[in-house]
């Protein structure tokens, strides 16, 4: 009999307990802190806004029990994924894959989420990675879609993906752990920028974001020895739709009430991303127009009209002359 454990009863996370539950092995045990709301919600109603858990679903707040399975995704916010390594390494881990669904850089080192489970973790295992597009709203219409695993170890590749392939979702190989993991956590802070457009209805302006935001992805991407090309792949371009465009996107909708001076309540990962980029940055010399643009608006209350349009108003240069 197949287990597998879901870290995570967010939206993402839960969708992916559902997902594998229904598609790819014979049962899932769901974890979060018994003081969440998601986790109290499942718990109680064996459901949330998206889906109804499957009867082959477990909820629980024990971490030992969900340690009991060898396979173990992970879907949290980006900015506690240390802690929660911290709590993981009392645990005997050794020989677990895990598969970290996760899209952000913790602030304010940028370090990728790999590089912070590997930091904290003393032990034997694996980590993979998974990025790219998808909405829990369209995959529960049956709306297929794309995405990529990474992992330093082409068997434990070759396992999570040949585990988790279905006809709702068709998983790449991946090829730069380091670019997909960047270009994945940047699309949100580029989703940012596209919400702050949309809520200045600038709407003509999001080709040319999405034109010239790769190619700074790129560049961060190449300072940390990725691949800068991967900014093409989706685990970034690819993801543009489902992160620039859709009505679902956090990012997005954070970047368009912030530009119309409203909150939003849930969960951006970008705009944390988005400081650490901008530190970084800063620190290494990392030419960075987009992202510290959208830092000054967010972060420094500069005018939000007179800055973002700064950004496609720099000096006279070649669109290409990034490559070389």
């Amino acid at each position: 009999m197949k287990k597998l454990s879901v870290i995570g009863c967010g939206r993402w996370g839960t969708f992916l307990g559902w997902y594998a539950a229904n598609y790819c092995v014979d049962a899932v045990s769901l974890y979060d802190l018994k003081t969440s709301p998601n986790f109290i919600e499942l718990r109680d109603t064996r459901k949330n806004d998206y889906l109804s858990l499957s009867d082959n679903m477990e909820v629980t707040d024990s971490l030992e029990r969900i340690l009991e399975n060898d396979d173990i995704i992970i879907s949290i916010g980006a900015q506690h994924f240390r802690g929660l390594c911290k709590e993981l390494n009392n645990y005997n881990l050794n020989g677990k894959r895990f598969l970290l669904a996760m899209k952000g850089l913790e602030e304010p080192s940028a370090k990728i989420l790999h590089d912070v489970m590997k930091e904290e973790i003393k032990q034997d295992i694996f980590v993979a990675t998974l990025s790219g597009p998808g909405h829990v709203q369209d995959y529960m219409k049956k709306v297929p879609s794309c995405a990529v695993i990474d992992c330093y170890s082409p068997e434990v590749q070759d396992y999570w993906i040949k585990l988790l392939q279905s006809e709702l979702i068709r998983f790449y190989y991946g090829a730069d752990l380091i670019g997909n993991q960047i270009g994945a956590a940047m699309k949100n802070v580029i989703g940012i920028a596209a919400g702050i457009l949309d809520g200045l209805e600038w709407y003509g302006l999001k080709g040319a974001l999405m034109a010239r935001a790769p190619i700074e992805v790129g560049r961060f991407i190449k300072f940390f020895g990725g691949n800068p090309h991967s900014a093409y792949g989706l685990a970034h371009l690819g993801d543009y739709e489902a992160t620039l465009f859709s009505k679902y996107s956090h990012n997005r909708t954070f970047g368009e009430k912030f530009a119309r001076g409203e909150k939003f309540d849930k969960l951006a990962e970008g705009v944390a991303t988005l400081k650490a980029v901008k530190i970084i940055a800063d620190e290494k010399g990392i030419d960075m127009p987009i992202s510290q643009a959208l830092y000054r608006v967010i972060y420094e209350n500069a005018d939000i009209k007179q800055t973002i349009r700064s950004m496609f108003e720099r000096d006279l240069k070649k669109e290409f002359e990034y490559i070389s």
